[in-house]
């Protein structure tokens, strides 16, 4: 049974105790004359079947104790079950860890939603969690919130197509979304709707097929990974180009060794943008090396020269150990750069 549901109960026992000895105690003012305080006293002796001072000295008051007797029979027999019930669900520790888990998500900036948690998503998470990233999973099947719970996820029991519930997971201030269901359906109708709320996220969707892959586009994914096509690709370059591979499954896994993979943006007022790379002398100041630059206007230079000129709102992609791509991100991506 939910928290939300036995705090209904509770409720309903609050109210009726209070409805009981309100209407005992107007009862008995009426029927005996006595002050609010003497009246309220005899009900709640009453009705806790404790007992009477004194008998009551007309019928109606005698009428009124015998309902408060049977309303305070009914009262306790209900409470029994409720508290019971609590006990054994773990009510009042459940609420305070669903409050605290809420807390914690509506103070995360820049984290990552994962829209579906099942063998994709779990990848997913495990890259995040290598790499530090925060994120929250968002997902209502048993079997992945069983896996979330485990792993010590931040955890929405939600649907993704629910706009109330990607609002839950902290939508608003995350700086990107992963849609891996395994329903192409629900993958188009979470990256619409994340797509009209919030039209500077990053959205990287799940797709089945090309078909899948075409609409996903359509409706806002930044980008679209269809697994089995990844897989089968992966595969024959295994056989084919199996250094290259390892390599660049080396520098792209989160968990993996020292070696990395990492893609900064030149900050506009960066020292160091419109220089060239022999210039900055990237090698020698952060020990890193650029392996790619992404334009602005979206092309790539996946072979720079020393010559090649690092402009603003350019992205440079850096292979290097951890580090060392901070240190290649300190001379671009900061407002100030140490001097040459």
């Amino acid at each position: 049974m939910q928290p939300s549901l036995r705090l209904r109960q509770v409720a309903r026992l609050l109210a009726a105790i209070a409805l009981t000895l309100a209407g005992g105690t107007i009862g008995f003012r009426q029927t005996l004359g006595e002050s609010w305080f003497q009246a309220l006293y005899r009900s709640v002796v009453t009705a806790t079947l404790a007992g009477l001072d004194t008998i009551p000295r007309n019928n109606g008051a005698r009428a009124i104790s015998m309902v408060l007797v049977f309303c305070g029979l009914t009262i306790i027999a209900y409470a029994g079950a409720v508290i019971v019930e609590a006990i054994a669900g773990g009510v009042f520790t459940g609420v305070l860890a669903e409050r605290r888990k809420e807390r914690t998500i509506e103070r995360l900036r820049d984290h990552f939603i994962i829209c579906g948690y099942g063998r994709v998503g779990r990848q997913v998470a495990d890259e995040f969690r290598a790499a530090g990233a925060s994120y929250v999973v968002l997902d209502y099947s048993p079997e992945a919130t069983s896996a979330a719970k485990e792993h010590g996820d931040l955890l929405i029991e939600g649907d993704a197509t629910d706009d109330d519930d990607l609002r839950r997971a902290g939508l608003d201030h995350a700086a990107g979304v992963v849609v891996a269901s395994d329903d192409d359906a629900d993958n188009l109708y979470v990256t619409l709707s994340a797509r009209s709320v919030r039209p500077d996220l990053q959205i990287v969707a799940r797709a089945s097929d090309a078909d899948a892959e075409k609409k996903l586009k359509l409706a806002g994914a930044d980008r679209v990974v269809m697994p089995y096509t990844a897989a089968g690709r992966t595969m024959a370059n295994l056989v084919l180009k199996p250094q290259v591979t390892a390599f660049l499954d080396a520098v792209t896994t989160a968990a993996g060794p020292d070696l990395h993979m990492a893609s900064i943006e030149v900050d506009p007022t960066c020292l160091n943008a419109g220089k060239t790379i022999r210039d900055i002398r990237v090698r020698h100041r952060t020990g890193a090396i650029v392996v790619a630059l992404r334009k602005r206007d979206g092309s790539f230079d996946t072979t720079p020269e020393p010559d090649a000129v690092i402009e603003p709102g350019d992205v440079i992609v850096g292979v290097g150990t951890a580090e060392e791509l901070r240190a290649l991100e300190d001379l671009f991506a900061l407002r100030e750069a140490v001097g040459d």
